[in-house]
């Protein structure tokens, strides 16, 4: 029986964080791949909010291929009770929701216009691409 299987629970080491997701190596033969959608249910801004470079942490197994030695993982399954952020809070809405966005941008609009305008850009020269 193969260590990485899919849907193993295994440990590994923060080898590399991008803005896509973290980098997982667990020997010398196998690492892996957390992409960002798996880190968390809630929305992730920051994956520094998550890991750090050295960490342990277990992951899930998504996906496994032998030939190239990958791992596809996930850690929102294993640390389902905290969704693995460290720092998480959760987005507070306003009881205004896009009212305020809607009020707002006829004046940006219009702020928008007026410095063209100093600047000496014509909107009728403008493309819209």
């Amino acid at each position: 029986m193969k260590k990485y299987q899919k849907g193993v629970i295994v440990q590994g080491i923060v080898t590399g964080i991008t803005h896509y997701g973290v980098f997982v190596t667990f020997d010398d033969l196998y690492s892996g791949l957390v992409h960002i959608s798996e880190l968390s249910y809630h929305f992730v801004n920051n994956i520094n909010d998550f890991v750090n470079l050295g960490d342990t942490i277990f992951v899930r197994v998504l996906d496994v291929d032998h030939e190239t030695r990958r791992l596809r993982l996930n850690v929102k399954d294993v640390y389902p009770e905290i969704g693995f952020s460290k720092n998480y809070s959760k987005i507070k809405e306003t009881p205004h929701g896009f009212v305020t966005l809607c009020s707002q941008l006829p004046i940006w609009i219009e702020e928008s216009l007026k410095k063209l305008e100093k600047d000496g850009i014509s909107i009728d020269k403008l493309e819209v691409k």
